[in-house]
């Protein structure tokens, strides 16, 4: 049995990965790696936040989440406003000639702070970082829609996104 820091039943056994119980991931791993020594010769008492887990399935195209699902929110007591934003709106996608897929944003209808994000296109795990990071320092859903994006990019997607709750793109 392994605790949220890591350490095991046996004070001189720390665990990392796989054995942990927790997400499968190689990113997880290598940051449990970081935690485990930490505490074990430091005594940091460190947890990892896996709320904001970024997950990507790479398949054609890709399938990528973080965070939770409208389901999920509303059974956590989260009054949900979800938008979903088809590819076919997405300048980077239409250059590609690509548009296969969407970006869906679980947003607390309350607070607009982003709570899950979920995107099927062919580069969705780059895609997705900027949800992530939104769900973990709290950055509201209007906020990303009027901060400056590089035009053509596949990021801009969560941009274009978060403007659907508000204006028809």
């Amino acid at each position: 049995v392994v605790d949220d820091g890591l350490g095991t039943s046996n004070p001189r056994i720390w665990a990392a990965g796989d054995v942990t119980g927790h997400p499968q991931f190689v990113y997880v791993a290598g940051a449990h790696g970081s935690v485990a020594v930490d505490n074990a010769f430091t005594g940091a008492d460190r947890v990892l936040d896996y709320a904001h887990l970024p997950r990507v399935t790479f398949t054609t195209p890709n399938i990528a989440a973080v965070g939770m699902t409208d389901e999920q929110a509303s059974e956590a007591g989260i009054r949900c406003d979800c938008r979903v934003l088809p590819l076919q709106y997405v300048p980077r996608a239409l250059v590609n000639r690509d548009t296969r897929g969407f970006v869906k944003l679980v947003a607390d209808a309350d607070t607009k702070l982003l709570v899950g994000a979920h995107v099927l296109a062919p580069e969705a795990g780059e895609m997705l970082q900027p949800a992530a990071m939104m769900i973990r320092f709290g950055i509201r859903t209007d906020e990303v829609a009027a901060m400056l994006h590089a035009y053509l990019t596949n990021a801009e997607a969560i941009k274009l996104a978060c403007q659907v709750f508000t204006t028809d793109v």
